[in-house]
């Protein structure tokens, strides 16, 4: 059978498998009449399509609509439409002078001529009551008020299906409705023959035995529904930075309101619709809104920010006017149904697996059928009652169809795909707990045959808190010893280089100095930002006062391409200065001149570039991060459309800054190393640096560290010998990453997990198998390429959902090793039985509770264990590893074979082991048969565990739900046996035969341990 699957569906990929592959799989289930309930877990693809189609209609009309509400401006161009717009009392009575309608044809008509006639920017922000600098006010009743005239930042949401709804669509399985039209004839000719209630017995069992199974069934679909749907909640949960009260805070999407003053950054999502305030070089791609895939410049001519998009490049102040449905990006979600996850690859694989063994079944149930039928005319040609047939002989028949229909039902493994849902959702919820995030349902189980993980170095293997530690200035290097006033710096520092430092740090930034809520100072920005600014303040600079000197020209924000961050400032005396600040040797290649221990701006030549570089790989070597800062003044005339000049800069100094590993880190390296995954680091830092990390880290060992530019100039051929050994790479761009990430998944058919948290980053987290983006440093662009978001930022919590994403694939494996295990045995013994006796031992209220037993339960038993420590010390699956291992087949067949001896020692030997005698002898053995056979499968679900190990109770009293089911089992088993006898055709056991059955399925144990001993290969 694997075989097959390999040969025939070898190529569905590990992620985002194809639209062919999935139809292929679809093609194959034409004979299997059970397709309702087959792929009730998995993703409609007719309606997903539709779907897209809708969003890229709906995208071209948005498209249409701006392009004509605009020409439409421009054709009553001239009008005073001042005079057609009043004021709403309500608005008026609330203290606003613009309503949302208003509002909104602004922004979503891009109407420059209306945003001019309500007084530009500012005006909409006086009319909303509202402040650039403060923002709006955060009384209760203020914002009551706001919520009131202009509504909410929410948007409409899909409705929760409720539970009857699932219990209709379980009713919807073709199977259950030939079982249930099997009750119904049962019922009628029953009652006719013999009357209520006696006549009534049979079918009364057959209808109790499919509510059972759909209630059941439609509860465990309504819990999963409910859990993915907390989980996607959780998906949307953005935060922004805004000014309230003239204090910058963090405040959720969901709460902003019009009036609110939005920052925005590179890689952040636009929450709301809105109007550009202030900032620099701001480039938004609106291609999930519009379809252009080309960026927007947006800026004071063309201010309008819309709700949904993404900021590509630089930073800006918003002015919150439009929320929820009122913006486009509302109206276009209203229009979507909602997608839910594609099928991941394990569920494509494993419905392809089911639909095979529910072909056996049906060959199988029709040959029973005729068997019976057979049996059934021999029986009355002996008899010579041929042409006498009564509602005794219907009676059979009905019977005879119920089994055969049955053994459909228990041979079509529907609980593969249940298996799967249920193991990824549990482990999803556990994920959640352990700070992660999985955006994306096939990332569990795909993390658990990573092979590969390229991680960043800052903020993942590091703390990200960052500090000041050594720093190089006019020549001089000092220790930076305390984070209070530095006065062995303050005396060794020119007051003329001083001024030019604290000059370059308060205005060459991406941070901010702000009062938080609580009026306490707090520096904003990145780790590195954050660092350097406390590090000016602490030399005695002011963030405010050095701000207000001079005037900001422009802005170029650091990105990992270039590895650095310039601005042009015009000083009090006119001239234009600029500053510039990066990777330090790109930075110290870009001057010419430096500032001497007195200050004095001097040629740099080769002693000084000999000293620094020097400096350079001294920080590097201690594991810092170095940064260079350098300007220069430009003599002639600077505008923002002029570029910021890359050479003939004078240096300032160089910083040296710490950033600690993270604790736990070297172990948990160690640990992947033990569970055959390389950890590669893939960082933008000097290679130093990098090379003292990934020391410390562990990750660096017998293997090559590279630099980016090195090794962009390899060819395939060096790539190719080289790309194994990389353990480090130092100084990499975003697509450096890209290559290596490729050539480990195509080329050496590694699977690839990688972290990252730049827009910049979404190229290769979409290439990888597995992309994992960070949480807290993450921008929303990273995340939303990603599959899995870690919360903390945090190594190690890589490496659990490693754990996690291979406790996932061992249960389902676990799962799938112990339904097969019960399709095999429930389908030889009825088939054997029906040729060789002309009867089934099984019935089918019986075969249906066995259904459940391996089905729902089975699945909530086994594909609920959480991971232990031992997963992490086997090799990874890998992308060639087949799913059936020969280690399951050897369990399954040992099994099958024991449990099959066991059946028919009690059709041939029971009655006289047991003493049965008497005229319900056969009923009698029928219920022992039907009992050693649950109890068999009870102790062969205990023994599942574990496919290797010989201890199967180690930790069993952790896993509640299992403990559960095993008990709920057994007393459920013991009420049929009992009390149900009537409709499940049982009989009441002694206390010897109830020993007897279970110490049959006790002798199963060792069977399983005895099997784990026999040696087979790995594949």
């Amino acid at each position: 059978m694997e075989s097959y699957l390999n040969e025939n569906f070898g190529d569905v990929k590990a992620k985002n498998s194809s639209e062919e592959a999935l139809q292929r799989w679809r093609k194959l289930c034409w004979l299997v009449k059970n397709r309702k309930r087959r792929f009730r877990f998995t993703a409609n693809l007719s309606k997903r399509f539709e779907a897209e189609a809708i969003r890229r209609s709906n995208q071209e009309k948005f498209r249409v609509a701006v392009l004509v509400s605009q020409a439409a401006l421009q054709f009553i161009h001239g009008l005073n439409l001042s005079s057609e717009y009043t004021v709403p009392e309500e608005v008026k009575a609330a203290g606003f002078e613009i309503c949302a309608d208003e509002l909104a044809s602004i922004v979503e008509g891009r109407d420059v001529k209306k945003l001019k006639i309500h007084g530009g920017v500012e005006g909409i922000t006086n009319k909303l009551n509202t402040s650039v600098d403060d923002g709006i006010s955060t009384s209760e009743h203020l914002l009551n008020q706001r919520k009131e005239i202009y509504g909410i930042n929410k948007f409409t949401e899909s409705p929760v299906r409720g539970f009857w709804v699932f219990v209709w669509e379980a009713l919807q399985d073709t199977t259950l409705m030939i079982l249930a039209v099997c009750a119904l004839v049962s019922l009628v000719v029953g009652m006719i023959m013999e009357g209520w209630p006696k006549g009534a017995q049979d079918g009364i069992g057959i209808v109790a035995s499919i509510l059972l199974v759909v209630f059941v069934t439609a509860t465990s679909d309504y819990r999963q529904s409910l859990q993915f749907k907390d989980l996607d909640r959780e998906k949307k949960k953005i935060t922004v930075q805004v000014t309230r009260n003239g204090c910058r805070q963090k405040i959720s999407i969901y709460d902003l309101l019009p009036g609110d003053i939005v920052h925005l950054n590179i890689g952040d999502q636009v929450p709301a619709d809105g109007l550009f305030v202030s900032g620099f070089s701001v480039l938004i791609n609106e291609s999930s809104l519009t379809g252009e895939s080309e960026p927007v410049n947006v800026s004071d001519l063309n201010p309008f920010l819309l709700s949904g998009t993404k900021v590509q490049d630089g930073s800006c102040k918003m002015l919150v006017t439009t929320v929820g449905m009122r913006t486009q990006w509302g109206k276009l979600m209203a229009t979507l149904s909602e997608g839910g996850d594609d099928e991941t690859p394990l569920q494509v694989k494993l419905n392809g697996v089911a639909t095979i063994i529910g072909k056996i079944g049906l060959f199988f149930a029709v040959v029973t059928f005729s068997v019976l039928v057979q049996g059934l005319f021999s029986r009355k040609l002996r008899e010579g009652s041929q042409w006498m047939w009564s509602g005794d002989d219907a009676m059979e028949i009905v019977e005879f169809f119920a089994i055969a229909v049955t053994i459909v039902v228990v041979a079509v493994p529907e609980g593969l795909p249940l298996a799967v849902t249920l193991s990824l959702a549990f482990a999803m919820k556990k994920m959640m707990n352990d700070k992660a995030l999985v955006r994306h349902l096939a990332a569990c189980e795909t993390m658990g045959s990573a092979t590969t993980i390229c991680s960043d170095k800052t903020g993942t293997l590091t703390t990200n808190h960052m500090t000041v530690v050594k720093a190089c200035i006019c020549g001089t290097i000092k220790e930076v010893k305390s984070s209070l006033v530095y006065s062995d710096f303050l005396c060794d520092i020119p007051d003329s280089a001083l001024a030019i430092l604290l000059e370059s740090i308060f205005n060459n930034t991406g941070g901010e100095v702000v009062k938080n809520k609580d009026e306490k100072i707090e520096i904003l920005g990145s780790p590195t930002e954050t660092a350097l600014l406390e590090f000016g303040l602490s030399l005695g600079g002011d963030f405010h006062k050095e701000r207000q000197v001079s005037k900001l020209v422009k802005v170029e924000p650091f990105n990992s391409i270039k590895k650095r961050m310039g601005v042009v400032l015009q000083l009090p005396d006119g001239v234009f200065r600029a500053h510039c600040k990066g990777a330090s040797e790109i930075i110290l290649d870009a001057c010419d001149k430096f500032l001497d221990s007195s200050g004095e701006v001097v040629p740099l030549d080769k002693d000084s570039i000999s000293h620094l570089k020097d400096t350079i790989e001294n920080f590097a070597g201690e594991a810092l991060r170095t940064l260079c800062l350098a300007y220069m003044d430009i003599h002639d005339e600077f505008s923002v459309e002029n570029t910021i000049p890359i050479k003939g800069y004078t240096c300032i100094g160089i910083v040296g800054i710490k950033d600690p590993v993270r604790p736990g880190v070297r172990e948990s390296v160690a640990i992947c190393r033990s569970a055959g995954i390389a950890v590669r680091m893939v960082t933008g830092d000097n290679i130093n640096t990098a090379k003292a990390i990934a020391r410390e880290c562990g990750i660096l060992t017998d293997g090559i560290a590279i630099e980016g530019p090195e090794f962009r100039e390899k060819s395939e051929e060096e790539l190719l010998d080289i790309i194994p050994k990389i353990q480090v790479m130092a100084r990499s761009s975003p697509m450096d990453k890209h290559t290596l990430v490729k050539h480990l998944r195509t080329t050496f058919e590694e699977v690839v997990s990688v972290t990252g948290d730049g827009t910049n980053d979404a190229p290769a987290l979409h290439e990888a198998d597995i992309g994992l983006a960070m949480g807290i440093a993450g921008t929303e662009v990273a995340k939303e390429s990603a599959d899995v978001i870690i919360l903390d930022d945090n190594f190690s919590t890589i490496v659990t959902v490693a754990k996690w994403g291979r406790s996932v694939y061992i249960n389902i494996q676990k799962f799938v090793q112990f339904q097969l295990t019960v399709n095999i045995v429930a389908l030889i013994v009825n088939f054997s039985s029906a040729c060789l006796t002309g009867n089934a031992p099984l019935t089918a209220v019986q075969l249906l509770w066995v259904n459940m037993i391996m089905d729902t339960l089975g699945a909530l038993a086994l594909a609920t264990e959480p991971p232990t420590d031992d997963l992490m010390k086997r090799p990874p699956v890998g992308r060639k590893g087949n799913f059936i291992s020969n280690v399951m087949w050897r369990n399954i067949l040992g099994q099958s074979i024991y449990q099959f001896v066991v059946i028919w020692f009690l059709q041939t030997r029971g009655k006289v082991v047991f003493h049965l005698n008497g005229p319900d002898s056969d009923l009698m053995l029928n219920t022992l048969i039907f009992n050693s056979f649950v109890f068999c499968q009870v102790f062969n679900e205990i023994s599942s565990r574990d496919m290797e190990r010989i201890n199967v109770f180690e930790g069993i009293l952790k896993n509640y739900v299992f403990v559960a089911v095993l008990t709920c089992t057994i007393i459920f088993q013991i009420i049929i046996v009992e009390f149900l006898g009537t409709y499940a055709n049982t009989s009441p056991l002694s206390l010897k035969q109830w020993f007897g059955s279970v110490l049959l399925g006790v002798f199963g144990m060792p069977i399983a341990a005895a099997l784990k001993m026999i040696p087979v290969g790995s594949m």
